[in-house]
């Protein structure tokens, strides 16, 4: 569809949508940096948000983001390539959106290792937060594809997503691993 369709459907001129957007991608990043500014302030506000822990913080993110969105969910929809059933990993429409999650993730992530949620890695830990953003783009598709009731699948997926990713970036069997050859390489010497 073009402007000009969009806006003659809407009995409207041309003109006067291009005074609020200069395109649709515009509308499409327009409404998931809303969506995500939105329930980062809703979340900001509520004292109880604030004690929690970071693993705990995600959670809540995730569960109120999808309820927003659950309000547009036919809009989201239509985002959605129709082979491959999701929203394209490289949609420019999710540019702002991820630019301002990973600032997101990246104070969540600082406040995790902080508090020893989470175990700094040198060269790693940087990257943990492109593995919450993928993340964050899993639980969308999965919830744009669920057909569960009230989608308590995708609360599920939810749960387990944030669940692996704190235990995989959490001290695990591959830093006992490393530290024992350390210690081994340290005694040989």
């Amino acid at each position: 569809m073009t402007v000009f369709s969009f806006a003659k459907k809407l009995k409207m001129n041309e003109s006067d949508f291009y005074s609020f957007y200069s395109s649709f991608e515009a509308i499409e990043r327009d409404f998931w940096a809303s969506a995500f500014t939105e329930t980062k302030l809703q979340l900001e506000a509520d004292e109880t948000y604030n004690a929690y822990s970071a693993k705990e913080k995600l959670l809540a993110f995730y569960y109120l983001w999808i309820q927003k969105l659950r309000e547009f969910r036919s809009y989201v929809s239509l985002l959605k390539d129709e082979k491959l059933k999701m929203i394209p990993l490289n949609s420019s429409g999710l540019d702002e959106f991820k630019i301002q999650f990973l600032r997101y993730a990246d104070d969540l992530i600082g406040e995790a290792i902080d508090k020893k949620e989470i175990t700094f890695r040198k060269f790693i830990s940087d990257r943990y937060k492109q593995g919450i953003w993928l993340q964050t783009l899993f639980v969308l598709n999965y919830w744009i594809n669920d057909n569960s009731e009230n989608f308590e699948m995708t609360d599920a997926a939810i749960e387990k997503a944030v669940n692996l990713s704190f235990k995989l970036f959490g001290e695990n069997l591959l830093d006992n691993v490393i530290d024992f050859g350390k210690f081994m390489m340290q005694k040989a010497m």
